[in-house]
């Protein structure tokens, strides 16, 4: 494969084509438990759309894999090499290359980091909302790569929502340009969402052009303590069917909470079996709060605590940005589930999960963006105890059974992957894989990108 790299490298830059194996291997996977990862021949690290285009069709030419990759902060195993693949790192292509105020709009390249998007159109009085918790390092590719998520999905949507137009290298190195900068436009298929989640298994996409929305007010938060998880779910389907939009509304089981405890001692009550947090961006939060907390006071709450300003709110709002930290340090490792089920059957899933804990005997905590339904099960176990491994794995299939029964979905925000390939088949059913795998051939004839991944 010496030829495929000499090749790579007369197009390239110099410095763009990585073949230090110890270097190489830091490119070799994301932050999924239980995912194989292979050895790759190169990385390559391009900056150019010209640069991907050369990748693409000297791969062609070779029948050499590609695997796209972001910031590998994924959680499926969807980043992940397989042997003799090409990595290809789009965290280069980092430019943010306009923000237009007047259609609220941003073009980007793929490498941006979330967080370094939200704050240059914070700048012009715009906001950007899909926020993954990894918003610091994750980037605006990789998030359209897996149809990313975030505390803020409950009134803003996903980033699904947000991408209008794409630019596409195909397999063969062909460049597509997808969707519109309009606010309006319905001309064709939709290819833009097509490659949304997709996971850089039927393109790479080398450029973006992301919707904004005007900054909202300061969001203000508020806290509810319950006795019982039930009785938190039930605050939440009041809330929802009660037309209240909060900006924000995450809860905490009483596992969660008290690996919180443990960690940074914020005095929670033991006793605490779920946390509700919620939070308001409208211009008069504090009443939109006192209703809210009249709910979560109807459905057993024990007590509620709403912030008084902002620096309040920013503290209420701590002990759900420690849960998957406190977590990791109840064991060695952790193993992050991604299960979506309708809102009304939240309690359900929550039970279940912890009744998959006791047979299992495994601490697995719950976080969830309880406004979607979407819960983040985190299964902690010792990775150097091969028993416990097991069971680790047993009871986050489990798990994923237990959505599908509830009328839920394998996967909210963080892809299928390599993790949950195999329950992809038992979601869609034989016609929509079929039909799946058809496109992903049309597209990808040789099975070049991202092979092995979703399906």
């Amino acid at each position: 494969m010496g030829d495929v790299i000499e090749t790579l490298a007369a197009g390239l830059p110099a410095g763009t084509v990585l073949t230090d194996p110890e270097v190489m291997a830091s490119y070799a996977h994301d932050m999924a438990s239980f995912s194989e990862a292979g050895e790759p021949l190169a990385v390559v690290l391009p900056r150019t759309v010209e640069d991907v285009q050369h990748v693409m069709r000297t791969a062609t030419a070779a029948r050499v894999p590609v695997v796209p990759q972001g910031a590998r902060t994924g959680l499926s195993g969807g980043a992940n090499a397989v042997d003799g693949c090409i990595v290809l790192s789009l965290a280069k292509m980092d430019r943010i290359l306009e923000i237009d105020p007047v259609d609220r709009i941003a073009v980007v390249e793929p490498g941006v980091v979330n967080a370094v998007l939200s704050r240059a159109v914070a700048e012009q009085g715009l906001y950007y909302p899909p926020d993954p918790s990894s918003w610091e390092q994750c980037t605006i590719g990789g998030n359209i790569g897996t149809g990313a998520g975030g505390l803020c999905c409950v009134k803003y949507g996903v980033t699904a929502e947000y991408v209008l137009g794409l630019e596409v290298v195909l397999a063969d190195g062909r460049l597509l340009t997808t969707g519109r900068r309009t606010a309006k436009g319905v001309a064709g298929y939709d290819l833009t969402r097509l490659f949304v989640g997709s996971e850089g298994t039927l393109g790479v996409v080398v450029k973006a052009v992301v919707a904004l929305k005007p900054a909202p007010p300061q969001q203000l938060a508020l806290v509810a303590e319950f006795p019982s998880a039930a009785a938190a779910c039930a605050a939440v389907c009041a809330i929802m069917e009660g037309g209240h939009v909060p900006s924000l509304l995450e809860l905490m089981d009483g596992t969660t909470v008290r690996a919180v405890n443990a960690m940074a001692h914020m005095g929670l009550p033991e006793s605490t079996e779920a946390l509700l947090l919620a939070a308001f961006d409208t211009q008069d939060p504090a009443a939109d709060l006192a209703a809210l907390g009249e709910l979560c006071t109807a459905a057993g709450a024990t007590e509620v605590v709403p912030a008084q300003d902002q620096a309040e709110s920013e503290l209420l709002l701590q002990a759900r940005r420690l849960s998957l930290p406190a977590l990791e340090k109840v064991s060695t490792a952790t193993m992050i589930d991604d299960v979506c089920v309708p809102r009304g059957r939240l309690a359900e899933m929550l039970e279940g999960v912890a009744d998959v804990a006791a047979r299992f005997d495994l601490t697995i905590g719950v976080c969830a963006h309880a406004g979607d339904g979407n819960t983040h099960p985190v299964v902690c176990f010792d990775a150097h105890d091969p028993d416990e491994s097991r069971r680790a794995r047993e009871s986050f299939d489990e798990i994923m059974a237990l959505g599908l029964a509830l009328g839920g979905t394998i996967t909210g925000e963080h892809g299928v992957g390599l993790l949950k390939r195999d329950w992809l088949a038992r979601e869609l059913g034989p016609t929509a894989l079929e039909l799946q795998r058809g496109i992903k051939a049309v597209l990808d004839p040789l099975g070049l990108l991202n092979p092995g991944k979703v399906f």
